[in-house]
């Protein structure tokens, strides 16, 4: 009987109904540093699926991210507008030193970034890009590095 109840949580969703959660676009809010800083992360989804969470990327021109990575979580990546938004990944497998490898994201493009994958994002360009995240997990997470196979950095030394 115990067997039966542990597969409840499995079982209840594919019978009993669930109610649809919208998030319209003007109910997003700024996860960090507010509406005027020029990279933006808003959250659209969080906190309602214990497998899964959304937010918007919003970067605004000649700006980039901190070198970070998101634990264990996977993320893809959607490039909703803006053109030249680049992503740089450290790849290690090999275990030598690297020099990140610089990915173009245009609109329509799609990204798929590891767990524990170091990255960066870049807008080198003159116009504002919008990026779509989807992550594994309830909660978006995010570990800034001090730079490329950093240590964790501080959350006040970040940019």
């Amino acid at each position: 009987m115990s067997g039966f109840f542990s597969l409840l949580p499995d079982i209840l969703p594919m019978i009993m109904p669930s109610e649809v959660q919208i998030t319209k676009a003007s109910d997003l809010e700024a996860q960090r540093d507010g509406k005027d800083a020029p990279m933006i992360r808003q959250g659209a989804v969080i906190g309602k699926s214990d497998r899964m969470c959304a937010t918007v990327l919003i970067a605004q021109p000649h700006c980039s991210s901190a070198v970070h990575h998101h634990g264990e979580q996977e993320t893809i990546i959607y490039a909703a507008s803006g053109t030249g938004m680049y992503v740089l990944i450290l790849v290690t497998s090999s275990g030598a030193d690297e020099e990140p490898k610089r990915h173009e994201l245009s609109p329509g493009d799609f990204a798929f970034i590891p767990p524990w994958t170091e990255h960066q994002e870049i807008n080198e360009t003159d116009e504002k890009v919008v990026w779509i995240l989807i992550r594994s997990g309830p909660e978006p997470v995010v570990v800034y590095l001090t730079g490329w196979g950093g240590d964790e950095a501080k959350a006040d030394s970040i940019d």
